[in-house]
């Protein structure tokens, strides 16, 4: 059996109650998990670090590279608190709202977030509780607003509030998530994701601050970062279609489209697409998940999502080795089905114009006309790796880098394999650690051709300019 996955979409697994030792840790690796998240909306630093440990321990046991990514919070906008615990809210009502934090009534609801009276006017659209009440602004004078509602229920203390129709002068990250996010970079992990994003500018201050020691993710769960997909993609060095909030601040029929929209558009600019968000929800309580979630992994995974995301599931959920063992064969199967081809390159785009654009489609090609065991590409940055996984090829990806970092954030991405290797000198160096490499983490046997990327002068980062194909040696020969 491979040391590596027989899948090229990658698991994400968010660690929790459920799964936080380290043995819960490695047997989640083993059912599938390549990346694990910490979410730094629930539990405290010791916790995290506790657990950071823990992954790197299963690493070293494994010998693989294992990546993580921590979760940044983001700002919360509730309501306050009512006088009984919870009020009727009943369509048809009229409501006032306002900053003052006396507990509310039937009448009225504490909203203390002066930003949302900032961005109100008449028209402006409210959801509270995950969108169970809506209601419409009918007059505001930046301090109170009188509300309509329209969709009402049973409504509790500290309930959420969405504001679908307007960007919020308020900053993506808060006192918290610049705490929680100095502590992720001095523990070293290798993804921060970046909740409550609005615009591009939110990614450029993200990543002002991590200045390269981790790569960022920008969650898009906003309509306003739909609409800026385009800038926030160029920003951030992956994307998250974030499907919970979106379904929240968009109309439910809509979220489908969005997310293959989101997931065609980062493919085509090479960066990783992670699909997350009620997933495989019902295994939180059940051992097996219903027939739609199943079609729903399966669907991102013909669409050629780089990763799929557990949630609960793996973190709080009473089944986390049985959701991550399910997902797993779920993107097996989808893979190996008859037209996962013909679905996976519908919507290929053209390859950029650099030479290492060039080189990483011709790699494709070339893998395929000869039918190639593996590709094996030599990267320090891992952005040549990452054009090759773009190109979504048939054959396996080999990534062979001198840098631990690297390959630890390239976990993140289609297909990508890495090894940690020494950078080599020279052609021969090149073409012999290509090939032992290859045999020795079984993506080749001896004989088999081997496609080769790399760049000169050697050890230089982003200068992908070579493409050789070689032939596995025999034990005690070289590569030639």
């Amino acid at each position: 059996m491979k040391r590596y996955r027989n899948r090229h979409a990658r698991i994400i697994a968010t660690l929790g109650p459920a799964s936080s030792d380290q043995a819960t840790i490695r047997a989640l690796f083993d059912a599938g998990a390549d990346v694990f998240r910490l979410n730094m909306s629930h539990g405290d630093h010791a916790d995290h670090r506790a657990r950071h440990a823990a992954i790197r321990a299963v690493e070293a046991e494994v010998g693989r590279p294992i990546g993580i990514l921590a979760d940044l919070q983001g700002p919360k906008l509730r309501i306050g608190r009512f006088a009984q615990g919870s009020v009727e809210v009943r369509p048809g009502h009229r409501i006032r709202l306002d900053m003052d934090e006396t507990p509310g009534d039937e009448s009225r609801i504490c909203l203390p977030h002066p930003e949302i009276f900032a961005a109100m006017e008449p028209g402006t659209e409210l959801l509270l509780d995950d969108g169970r009440v809506k209601l419409v602004i009918d007059e505001t004078d930046g301090a109170v607003a009188v509300a309509r509602v329209i969709e009402g229920r049973r409504l509790s203390d500290r309930k959420g509030v969405n504001v679908p129709n307007a960007i919020l002068p308020l900053a993506a990250m808060t006192p918290k998530d610049l705490r929680d996010l100095e502590f992720a970079l001095e523990i070293g992990v290798d993804w921060i994701a970046l909740s409550f994003v609005q615009r591009p500018e939110d990614v450029t201050e993200l990543k002002g601050i991590v200045r390269g020691r981790a790569g960022v993710l920008a969650k898009i769960e906003k309509p306003s970062a739909v609409e800026r997909i385009d800038g926030i993609l160029a920003a951030a060095d992956a994307i998250m279609v974030a499907r919970g909030d979106l379904g929240v601040e968009l109309p439910l029929e809509t979220v489908p489209g969005i997310q293959k929209r989101l997931t065609t558009k980062a493919r085509a600019a090479g960066k990783p697409v992670v699909v997350a968000t009620q997933m495989l929800e019902s295994m939180v309580s059940a051992p097996v998940p219903t027939r739609a979630e199943v079609s729903d992994v399966a669907t991102a995974v013909y669409d050629g999502a780089d990763a799929v995301m557990l949630s609960a599931e793996s973190a709080a959920g009473g089944f986390p080795l049985e959701a991550v063992a399910t997902m797993a064969r779920i993107a097996m199967q989808a893979e190996h089905d008859i037209v996962y081809d013909a679905l996976i390159h519908a919507r290929d785009e053209a390859a950029g114009e650099t030479i290492a654009d060039a080189i990483s489609a011709a790699a494709r090609h070339v893998a395929e006309t000869v039918r190639a065991s593996c590709i094996a590409s030599f990267t320090a940055s891992g952005a040549t790796a990452l054009r090759i996984a773009r190109e979504r090829p048939d054959t396996d990806i080999l990534v062979l880098t001198p840098n631990l970092d690297t390959a630890r954030r390239l976990t993140l991405a289609w297909g990508l394999n890495c090894v940690v290797t020494p950078d080599v000198a020279n052609f021969a160096e090149m073409v012999q650690s290509a090939g032992a490499n290859a045999i020795e983490h079984e993506f080749a046997r001896p004989g088999d051709r081997i496609v080769i990327t790399a760049g000169v002068p050697f050890g230089t980062s982003g200068a992908t300019n070579i493409l050789r194909v070689a032939i596995a040696p025999e034990p005690g020969q070289r590569t030639v």
